[in-house]
């Protein structure tokens, strides 16, 4: 074939002549209905590489060379010149809605098939999972069609275009920036390709169009058959069966009898049930996600099969009650979390591994519930949530961000807003774990989303739908198309206030909350204390998942696409490589690190607030320690604790770890019951902790056995004194020993390279950066304080150290006391902060020592990374970590690696020589690689230099994370107050 026939001198194709990619009013042509009949088993796979030509514009001519692409995947990731660019809320070009830019990168994919010759007679087609953001599709020269929706797959009957036993030449034209392209402005990464698999397959002529089924927890199964023929009319005698697990299911026989006395017959579009009630069903929900295999056939006259569809399906009910979400009749706590399909290797394009080991990490962490932002996901994952138990909110691809209100009452954007909101409930419909449709995200709110809501409650009418653009009109008022008020980044006090208030008419679920950008989620437990305390509350989907960053090459700047397999381990990039976020790729327009906003790392290693949310998860607590024992709880909402296995673990201040094994009682959800005390607490040995270690007690599908599930906590008994004794002063002054204060009033020590000295400031994270605090804290000049020694007093063996730190807009006035002890020195500090400094980010010492002292062990919380907002998630005991393990590779460098309720800690050698300190009181203490400055000057991981010796801060008060970057910042309980602090500690030498 010669390629002047589609686009060649001369001839104009029709489907660019079109111009569909700036016709928001064309949202297909010659694209088959949607449905939820699964095509995948028995298909021919197109999979694989394709010849590729990456052309400046859409109307531009394919030319004479080709390259290869791979298919599934994104050309921006790919080696083409097109690379990926990253905005928020911007449009990545000026034109209007529904313009596009006249440099229009456009992807011309073609290969040739072998169509099967026993395809003969047989309906063939084609399916392109999804392109990204028009698709031309073209055979032989000829057109076959378009679709829009880079998020849904498009097919097209090629039945009447090929031959069987014949080859074919099949052309899939991408364009990149479309009408389109105006609502999919989601914070995501821009890409352009054939991003899910491409596939033919076949049919007989008469075959099954769509299949509907519904399934209640009282065990009634509906089942739902549409019929059609290519050929035209039904032939006479066609019928359905099915069978449920094997056991075959009875056709309605009175809704055949309805249609026929309704005149509903039809002569080219059958309609047939199956209808039956299961005794003794087993429910599905996210806790117990039970399934069962149906199959549907489609039957000719003569009996034989002609068609056949497989689905499973889960008994459930999903229903509002007042202001509560009940599944299957409970009230369930939503712990959800936003999900992009993203690989950062592949871009948009994911395997049925990698969705898997996005939902067993969620699952091991205590998450029960997706939101798909901002788009259907790849199918795989419903399959995935349906088997291992999640509740899905399915969100429409729609949202026009940069230009919402325009858009949202825009007529030619009618049919799109209908269009992307029928087809994904056409295709996901039959899958239990959806339990709420979303109309999409940051669209504003017009007539266009009424049109789509009309026609999804009149075609579901079984699951509530939200749209956060129509609730934040009003979370109660009832007129507006969202059934639930699902409002993103809402105050915590704003939705315990309206819970209140006596005028919630509607579940508040929160549809984005405690953003994870860089070091973040801060208050995570205090928003989970007063959901589970406050009725009307139910839970919100956390932002988001991933960390969207692309691995990089530094040497040339492009992604390293599938060739960087195996280049990053624990959340860091292998040397010469980098995770790229917006700009990274030389794109002017770009929202910087705002994509690095996910719970886990790009290769999806937890963050710390993962072991955060898995305590806040907990199916089973601590409720107090009383005296009968102590009492356990079970917080699910349908499964006893006969999965789980536990052990005890008591934890004393003086180093002695005792373990005992012990049963769990047998509690259904919300029992309660007290268990004895599994250990004679022992006289001596300080303050004690007692934890319950949960793991799994059997393999689980998300988890082998033996899985960390949680660990509960509770204090058995109290410090009966400071953390520490008051150590024994010795008469000998300073300076008699190795150590000794110099004129300067430093201390010098063999250990320390760097004398204790006053911190107020740490390398701002994001939520810093983006809320604006940091700013203010470099106006009141914390980064760059200047000492001045006011006095050095020396008294009998200590001294005595005034020092003024002078900032840009105050002075605080520094006293610190050295006191000679028995093996070591005791230091004792006030800082006195005056009323314009009255939010710093911590007020405590910084010193630093020789290298060598690689290992630090701790008695506090721990052992992952915690901050004084962000510590549920650490329990208190002994703890060791190599000291390179501490820091957390944040994407953009920052404030890290810090533990809380530390009261004592240890950095020593591998000949166990070093330096002990010990705490007046729980602190928050980091030990790190890096200075604050180090981590100020990067951009990216790749560019810190690690320090020979470590960075040891102990802070008095330390200043809580937030979610400023994009919500509310911490509360007012964690702020950094002016006045006098007071801390101490001891320093001695192993």
């Amino acid at each position: 074939m010669n390629d002047s026939s589609i686009s060649g001198r001369g001839i104009v194709d029709p489907l660019v002549a079109l111009r569909p990619w700036e016709a928001p009013e064309i949202t297909s042509w010659g694209r088959l209905p949607m449905n939820a009949v699964d095509r995948r088993s028995g298909c021919l796979s197109l999979d694989g590489d394709w010849r590729f030509q990456l052309l400046p514009a859409p109307d531009a001519p394919v030319g004479g060379v080709w390259s290869s692409a791979h298919v599934p995947g994104v050309w921006t990731m790919q080696d083409t010149d097109d690379l990926p660019q990253y905005t928020n809320v911007r449009m990545p070009y000026a034109e209007f809605p529904p313009r596009s830019p006249a440099a229009n990168p456009t992807g011309v994919y073609e290969r040739t098939v072998d169509v099967p010759a026993e395809w003969a007679g047989r309906r063939i087609v084609l399916q392109v999972g999804a392109a990204e953001s028009v698709l031309l599709v073209h055979v032989d020269g000829r057109p076959v069609g378009i679709s829009k929706d880079s998020h849904l797959a498009a097919e097209f009957d090629l039945t009447g275009v090929v031959r069987p036993g014949g080859r074919a030449l099949v052309r899939l034209t991408v364009v990149k920036w479309s009408d389109a392209s105006h609502i999919e402005d989601q914070d995501q990464w821009w890409h352009g390709g054939i991003t899910r698999s491409v596939l033919l397959y076949a049919t007989d002529p008469l075959y099954l169009a769509d299949v509907t089924v519904r399934a209640r927890r009282d065990g009634e199964l509906r089942v739902d058959c549409q019929v059609r023929d290519t050929r035209g009319a039904l032939p006479e005698g066609w019928s359905i069966s099915g069978d449920l697990d094997g056991h075959a299911l009875p056709q309605d026989r009175e809704f055949d009898r309805a249609n026929a006395e309704e005149e509903r017959v039809s002569d080219f579009l059958g309609e047939a049930r199956l209808r039956t009630t299961v005794p003794e069903v087993r429910t599905w929900t996210a806790e117990t996600p039970e399934l069962y295999d149906l199959t549907v056939r489609l039957h000719r006259a003569d009996g034989s099969v002609a068609d056949t569809s497989r689905h499973r399906v889960g008994f459930r009910d999903v229903e509002i009650v007042g202001r509560d979400l009940l599944v299957n009749g409970e009230r369930v706590f939503i712990r959800g979390v936003n999900r992009h399909d993203f690989h950062p290797l592949t871009g948009r394009t994911v395997s049925y591994d990698d969705m898997r080991a996005d939902l067993v990490l969620l699952k091991r962490f205590g998450f029960n519930a997706i939101r798909t932002a901002h788009y259907p996901n790849d199918p795989t994952l419903y399959d995935l949530a349906d088997e291992l138990g999640f509740y899905v909110v399915d969100e429409a691809d729609i949202e026009s961000h940069d230009h919402a209100h325009e858009i949202a009452d825009d007529p030619r954007y009618l049919g799109a807003f209908v269009d992307r909101v029928s087809r994904m409930v056409l295709r996901d419909k039959n899958h239990p774990s959806i339990i709420v449709w979303s109309l999409g995200n940051e669209s504003d709110y017009g007539a266009n989303h009424d049109a789509a809501a009309g026609w999804l409650r009149r075609h579901d009418p079984t699951r509530p739908l939200q749209y956060e653009g129509a609730a934040k009109r009003g979370w109660a008022d009832p007129d507006l198309a969202t059934d639930i008020a699902c409002p993103m980044y809402a105050p915590l006090e704003e939705c315990v206030a309206h819970a209140l208030s006596g005028e919630q008419t509607k579940p508040l679920i929160q549809c984005e909350y405690s953003h994870a950008m860089g070091n973040s989620n801060g208050t995570l437990a205090d928003h989970w204390a007063a959901i589970e305390a406050t009725p009307g509350l139910q839970g919100g989907f956390i932002w988001e998942f991933w960390d969207h960053g692309i691995l990089q090459r530094v040497n040339d700047g492009r992604p390293a696409g599938r060739g960087g397999a195996g280049l990053f381990d624990n959340g860091v990039a292998a040397p010469g490589h980098r995770w790229a976020y917006g700009g990274d790729f030389g794109e002017t327009i770009h929202d910087g690190a705002f994509i690095a906003d996910g719970v886990v790392f790009p290769d999806r290693t937890p963050k710390p607030v993962m072991y955060e949310h898995r305590e806040i998860a907990a199916p089973v607590r601590i409720d107090c320690f009383r005296h009968e024992g102590i009492v356990l709880s079970n917080h699910q909402h349908f499964r006893g604790l006969e999965w789980l296995s536990a052990e005890w673990e008591l934890s004393l201040a003086d180093g002695r770890t005792l373990t005992a094994p012990t049963e769990l009682p047998d509690l259904r959800p919300g029992e309660t019951a007290a268990v004895p005390l599994p250990f004679e607490l022992p006289d001596g040995g300080g303050e004690a902790w007692l934890t319950l270690r949960v793991t799994t007690a059997e393999d689980q599908p998300w988890a082998p056995r033996g899985t960390r599930v949680c660990a509960p906590q509770v204090r058995l008994r109290a410090a009966e004194r400071p953390y520490t004794a008051d150590p024994v002063e010795v008469t000998e002054p300073l300076g008699a020993g190795p150590a000794e204060v110099d004129d300067e009033g430093l201390l010098l020590h063999p250990l320390l390279t760097a004398a204790p000295a006053l911190s107020l400031w740490r390398a701002p994270t994001d939520n810093d950066e983006l809320g604006g605090i940091a700013l203010r804290w470099r106006a009141w000049g914390l980064d760059s304080l200047v000492r001045k020694v006011v006095s050095v007093h020396r008294e009998g063996p200590g001294v005595t150290v005034l020092a003024e730190y002078a900032g840009a807009v105050a002075v605080v006035r520094h006293r610190q006391v050295f006191t000679p002890v028995e093996g070591g020195i005791r230091v004792e500090e006030w800082a006195e902060l005056p009323e314009d400094l009255h939010d710093v980010a911590r007020v405590g010492s910084v010193f630093e020592t020789v290298p060598g002292l690689d290992l630090l062990e701790w008695f506090g919380q721990g052992p992952w990374e915690s901050y004084p907002d962000r510590s549920a998630g650490a329990p208190v005991g002994h703890h060791s970590v190599p000291v390179d393990q501490l820091f957390t590779p944040y994407l953009r460098p920052q404030e890290s690696g810090g533990r809380h309720g530390v009261r004592r800690f240890t950095l020593s050698a591998p000949d166990a020589t070093g330096l002990a300190v010990e705490l007046d009181e729980p602190r928050q203490v980091s030990v790190t690689r890096y200075r604050a400055e180090d981590l100020v000057a990067a951009a990216h991981h790749d560019e810190l230099v690690p320090r020979p010796g470590c960075v040891v801060h102990i802070d008095a008060a330390h200043r809580g994370l937030g979610t400023a970057s994009c919500g509310p910042d911490t509360s007012p309980s964690y702020l950094v107050a002016p006045g006098v602090h007071h801390w101490s500690w001891t320093l001695r030498v192993l």
